[in-house]
């Protein structure tokens, strides 16, 4: 079976159902989004790794595995997204340590959050892209929307019946926030160690980077 390499598109929240996450990945030669619902620790531990500037006062659960994992001359070579059954996704993590390479199970929300932290490829089976992977077609102003808020992607999965237990949180307008004020913002909530609070504030700037 060929496999084919995704990128992190980013983390959105349903703004239909609170507390619904979603991991958006895209295909690196191709336009299919592979939608994937997390846990509420996953997505801001996913929105932080991917965040470079942001450091948190002590290490999150993937941080310390990583720092582990250093410490001990283990490498993450790939993640797999290797099976998909009944909407839920299961992955791979192939790590190498003095060259013997090891398999390892993982919830694709962890493994993901660690691939990002060895900046290794992420990779899911054509044949699961065929079945999971979706086009989003839209008019020229839903366009430029869904280019700006993947809440939509979400609320498409949620329509199918998925859904998490997740605190949404404070719901705080930051659209009403200049760029400054959000670093500021985010620069506080991750000091706080609210790392959900900063997944929000820090997907609000990426908005207004596009």
């Amino acid at each position: 079976m060929s496999l084919v390499r995704l990128k992190i598109k980013g983390i959105s929240y349903s703004q239909t159902q609170n507390g619904a996450y979603a991991l958006i990945l895209n295909e690196v030669e191709g336009d299919r989004k592979l939608p994937i619902v997390i846990g509420a620790f996953e997505a801001q531990s996913i929105a932080i790794a991917l965040e470079k500037e942001i450091k948190p006062p002590r290490p999150l659960t993937h941080d310390l595995f990583k720092n582990f994992a250093d410490r001990f001359n283990i490498v993450v070579k790939q993640v797999i997204i290797h099976k998909l059954v009944d909407g839920v996704f299961y992955s791979s993590i192939i790590c190498e340590r003095d060259k013997i390479e090891e398999i390892i199970d993982a919830r694709t929300s962890d493994a993901i959050a660690l691939a990002l932290r060895f900046n290794a490829p992420i990779f899911t089976y054509k044949t699961i892209l065929d079945k999971a992977g979706i086009f989003l077609k839209f008019s020229s102003k839903e366009k430029e929307k869904e280019e700006g808020d993947d809440s939509i992607v979400v609320d498409e999965i949620l329509q199918e019946g998925e859904t998490v237990e997740i605190d949404p949180g404070s719901g705080t307008p930051y659209k009403e926030l200049s760029l400054d004020e959000l670093r500021q913002e985010l620069e506080k909530a991750v000091t706080n160690e609210d790392y959900e609070k900063a997944a929000k504030i820090r997907d609000e700037i990426s908005k207004r980077k596009r």
